[in-house]
C-alpha cells in the first residue's frame, strides 16, 4: 500500500493551481505573504532572483508545515535584460506590450520543492515572440484588464494568446509553471498524492 504524502502549493496563483489540477495532482494551497520576498537582495540576475523568490515562498510555508512537501514558484518576463513585472496600471500595461511588440522575450519560471529534508529546484526558460502590434490592438487588450496581474502584462492562456506569434520551449512555463519539469522532480523525490501523477501536457 502506497504512503500518501501531504503536498502544498505555496502560491495563490489560480493558473498554477489549474495546471497542477490538470496534471492530476491533489494538494492544498497555502499562500506565502508578499513580505517574504522583502529580504531578497536587489540587483540579482533574473534567473537568480526568481530562484530566490521561489525559495522564499516555499521556505515560509514549509516552516509552518514541516511534514509536507511544499512547492514554491516565481515567474519573470525578461526583454533584453530588462525585467518586466506586473503592470501598475493600464497605461503601464500598454507600455510593456509596446516594448514586446514584434520582439522575442524570455519567460523564466523557477520552482523549489521542499520536503523530506531535501530541496530540489530548477529554472526553466521559454522564448516567446510577439507579432507586431498596432496601437489599437495594444489599447484594446490593455483595457480588457487581463494584463493587470500578469508578469509582462499578458496571459498566453487567455486573450493574450492572440498577441503571440511563436513559442520556443514549454508552453505551461509561460502560463506560470513548467509542468513536465515539476512532475519529473516529483517522481525523482517519490512524491505521492491522493491522485496519480500523470504525464505532463
Amino acid at each position: 500500500m502506497r504512503q500518501i504524502q501531504h503536498f502544498i502549493l505555496a502560491s495563490g496563483s489560480p493558473r498554477r493551481k489549474r495546471l497542477l489540477l490538470d496534471a492530476g495532482l491533489a494538494f492544498d494551497v497555502v499562500e506565502a505573504p508578499p513580505d517574504v520576498e522583502e529580504d531578497i537582495a536587489p540587483g540579482l540576475e533574473a534567473e537568480a532572483g526568481a530562484i530566490r523568490r521561489a525559495q522564499a515562498k516555499a521556505g515560509y510555508v514549509a516552516r509552518l508545515n514541516p511534514d509536507a512537501f511544499v512547492l514554491g514558484a516565481d515567474t519573470v518576463v525578461v526583454l533584453n535584460g530588462e525585467i518586466l513585472g506586473k503592470p501598475s496600471s493600464r497605461d503601464d500595461a500598454s507600455r510593456m506590450l509596446g516594448l514586446l511588440s514584434g520582439r522575442t522575450h524570455e519567460v523564466i519560471t523557477a520552482f523549489t520543492l521542499l520536503g523530506a529534508g531535501s530541496r530540489q529546484e530548477e529554472a526553466v526558460t521559454t522564448k516567446v515572440s510577439f507579432r507586431l502590434l498596432d496601437e489599437e490592438t495594444i489599447g484594446r487588450y490593455a483595457e480588457s484588464g487581463e494584463s493587470m496581474d500578469k508578469a509582462g502584462a499578458y496571459a498566453i492562456q487567455g486573450m493574450g494568446g492572440s498577441l503571440v506569434d511563436r513559442v520556443e520551449g514549454s508552453y505551461t512555463n509561460v502560463v506560470g509553471l513548467p509542468v513536465a519539469e515539476v512532475l519529473k522532480v516529483f517522481m525523482r523525490c517519490g512524491v505521492v498524492t491522493d491522485a496519480p501523477l500523470h504525464s505532463a501536457i
